[in-house]
């Protein structure tokens, strides 16, 4: 399987990038891992709706460029499917069968993502009601991404 996971802005935080480092060593075995980050966007914290609405859809424009039309994409929104550990690596675990080799996940920038980003989505996913910081979020994913992989090979892994 190939994963890829599109985000938004640069990571600047070293703990951050050490765990990042950690996880993309222990997926190794199990998948592909690939992150992409692209550009963000400038958003003054006085945006108009409109403005906000220009920030995402650049950004958006190039969350799409960055993936492949033959990808499942799954993107991290608030209002996503809100689904366990057990859950998601079921989820993953099927796309696998059906011959969905390609996934990517996509974390929006600080506003969010846009509606065309939304529109190529193929699944919605939420890690909770709560804001995260976006950088914060790939640290989550991959270690949830690495949980699935053990839990769908029988691997023992901390509850």
């Amino acid at each position: 399987m190939k994963i890829t996971i599109v985000s938004v802005g640069k990571l600047k935080e070293k703990y951050l990038k050490q765990g990042i480092q950690e996880f993309l060593k222990r997926l190794s075995s199990y998948a592909k891992v690939e992150i992409i980050e692209v550009a963000d966007e400038k958003a003054p914290e006085n945006l108009s709706e409109a403005e906000e609405k220009q920030v995402k859809d650049k950004e958006g424009e190039r969350i799409l460029q960055a993936i492949s039309p033959d990808t499942y994409v799954i993107t991290l929104e608030i209002e996503g499917k809100m689904l366990s550990s057990e859950q998601l690596a079921k989820k993953m675990d099927e796309l696998a069968t059906y011959g969905k080799s390609k996934v990517a996940f996509v974390i929006g920038g600080s506003l969010g993502i846009s509606e065309a980003v939304q529109q190529r989505s193929d699944f919605a996913i939420s890690f909770s009601k709560m804001t995260f910081p976006h950088q914060l979020m790939r640290l989550v994913l991959l270690e949830q991404v690495y949980r699935g992989f053990r839990i769908n090979r029988g691997e023992p892994y901390h509850k």
